[in-house]
């Protein structure tokens, strides 16, 4: 049995560790962080919640299977890079909204890039780790 205190301390941190992934998602596109990092501070988010409450529990509270991720995110990435081709533009070039978005401020295909680096990174970390659990 796991122990009281670890499974009631992963209850708070998992949604504080979540939000805190898109905090530095969301701020990878002005300082340094972004896609990667907050994916992988994610990855660490659900991982814990497997510690705790078992990896069967922690795949119903995803959802989505973290093998569904990877594509997902690849493909939002590959749009972010092609849409300044569609107007004529070298790939991957910053495009910008002209106004700034609540929470998020000024954002652009370099946001749009990052989350799908976060998808593709949190989505190959997970299987990874959960692949290994489910074989030991």
């Amino acid at each position: 049995m796991r122990h009281l205190t670890f499974r009631t301390a992963t209850t708070f941190l998992l949604p504080l560790l979540l939000l805190f992934s898109v905090f530095i998602l969301l701020r990878g596109h002005y300082l340094p962080g972004g896609g990667f990092v907050g994916g992988i501070i994610a990855a660490i988010a659900f991982v814990l919640h497997a510690f705790a409450f078992g990896l069967r529990h922690t795949r119903k509270l995803l959802r989505v299977s973290p093998m569904l991720l990877m594509p997902t995110g690849l493909a939002l990435a590959v749009l972010a890079a092609m849409l300044p081709f569609l107007q004529g533009l070298p790939i991957m070039t910053s495009l910008w909204l002209n106004e700034p978005l609540p929470v998020v401020g000024l954002a652009g295909s370099a946001l749009l890039f990052d989350a799908g680096v976060y998808l593709a990174v949190l989505g190959v970390a997970l299987t990874i780790i959960f692949t290994i659990s489910e074989s030991v």
